[in-house]
């Protein structure tokens, strides 16, 4: 039996949860093999890559009810191939149970597998059988039956009971299970924001003004014209939140920017477009492919203010101290609020990655401190939710660098801290969870 007895999306999808569960990310992977799947085939394996990855935990438990043994005893191939199957019949309904049934089955072949050959049939045909079973009905911990609801490890469930009670965080747990918007920019120097917007309407796009960052766009539909205005360099695929945060820089003309963490480059850029040529913009990272990404982005934009180099934040930065007017540290993190967007990390996150990046932050930051102009500005963001890499580092940081003083950054009313910092979060706001602080050196 070969590959032609399996649909290109769902081999293409068993062949990404396999280097998913090696380590690789869902994302690369699925960008990577993107040109070689028709559109049909690209958005089916995005669904069931990225569904299959968040609704891991909860899936298994109906596995191992089904199995009646434990999911950690089978073979991980056989595994995955049980989870795309199940995931198709209890999420996709116009997935006919017929083809997710037989095509798990011939998967079980093309991995080599045959002998798993049964029990994956008997599994599936089950579960057709009963459609309707909860494999949390007969759990009695409610946090435990959340975890599995919502598929997140129960120690992740816990600290964000704690730290905004149990209603958010199931609310914030759900949210991250579903598909986030699609979010751009208008690329000011290869197009104008009317002629971007009424190509996507006439396609048949519904187009929203974001109500967190005043640039940004939402989108729903158009996919084929989204990705011509993309590959053109008109637009910038781009979450809301994390236009925000270059928008809180506020860069102007003249003014000399460091971006200490640039990659992938998507807040270089912006700031970049928004202070206009005069500007003078650094844009730093450890990665030299990470580095390429964002010098890909530059040419397409025709953007010359930025300058490139590689560097180390983690040790002091090779400047001139107070050399530069506004600085951002959009610092390394959990990643805790993209997990919509990157639900693999949620399985390989531990409790105890945070406090170990947190002192890595309070690292970077006061590197970052050094190099700021007085009168400068210094803004500090994660894409974390998590108090220990937000408010405890900014705390951490203005006890000992009494030069700084905390702004409160120009966002809407809900958006604010009490500490004047922005948080945005995925069940409330419908974008990525950030977190930015602003801090001005006195003198």
């Amino acid at each position: 039996m070969n590959s032609n007895s399996v649909s290109p999306a769902r081999l293409a999808a068993f062949e990404i949860l396999r280097r998913v569960e090696a380590g690789a990310y869902a994302s690369v992977l699925l960008a990577a093999r993107a040109a070689e799947l028709t559109p049909l085939d690209r958005a089916l394996s995005h669904e069931l890559v990225l569904g299959v990855l968040r609704r891991q935990l909860w899936l298994d438990q109906l596995i191992e009810l089904y199995a009646n043994r434990r999911v950690a005893e089978l073979d991980r191939a056989v595994a995955i191939i049980l989870r795309l199957g199940l995931y198709q019949l209890r999420f996709l309904t116009r997935v006919p149970a017929s083809a997710a049934v037989n095509e798990s089955v011939n998967l079980v072949s093309i991995a080599r597998k045959r002998s798993a050959g049964g029990l994956v049939n008997a599994v599936l045909r089950r579960a057709t059988r009963e459609p309707d079973v909860d494999p949390t009905s007969n759990i009695p911990d409610p946090i435990e039956r959340l975890a599995i609801e919502t598929s997140h490890p129960r120690w992740l469930l816990e600290r964000w009971i704690k730290g905004i009670g149990a209603a958010e965080a199931a609310a914030f747990a759900r949210a991250n299970n579903e598909p986030a918007p699609v979010a751009f920019r208008v690329v000011n120097q290869r197009a104008r924001a009317p002629e971007v917007l009424e190509r996507l309407q006439q396609a048949g796009a519904e187009v929203a003004q974001s109500a967190i960052a005043p640039h940004a766009w939402r989108v729903n539909g158009a996919g084929k014209v989204l990705g011509e205005l993309v590959s053109a360099g008109q637009i910038y695929l781009q979450d809301e939140a994390s236009q925000l945060v270059a928008e809180v820089v506020n860069a102007q003309p003249g003014d000399r920017v460091l971006d200490v963490c640039a990659a992938p480059g998507g807040k270089t850029t912006l700031i970049a477009e928004r202070a206009g040529d005069h500007a003078h913009i650094q844009a730093m990272d450890v990665s030299p492919r990470r580095l390429a990404t964002i010098e890909r982005t530059i040419q397409l934009h025709q953007l010359k203010s930025i300058k490139l180099m590689l560097g180390d934040a983690g040790v002091p930065l090779p400047f001139d101290s107070q050399s530069f007017d506004r600085v951002l540290l959009d610092a390394p993190c959990s990643g805790t609020g993209t997990l919509r967007h990157n639900p693999e990390i949620r399985w390989r996150l531990t409790n105890n990655d945070i406090p170990t990046l947190a002192e890595q932050q309070k690292r970077f930051l006061g590197h970052a401190a050094k190099v700021v102009k007085p009168g400068g500005l210094l803004v500090y963001s994660t894409c974390s939710v998590e108090v220990e890499e937000n408010e405890d580092v900014i705390r951490n940081f203005l006890t000992s660098n009494d030069e700084f003083r905390q702004l409160r950054v120009s966002v809407s009313a809900e958006l604010l801290t009490s500490s004047g910092a922005a948080r945005t979060w995925p069940h409330r706001d419908g974008t990525d969870g950030f977190f930015v602080a602003a801090l001005e050196k006195q003198g």
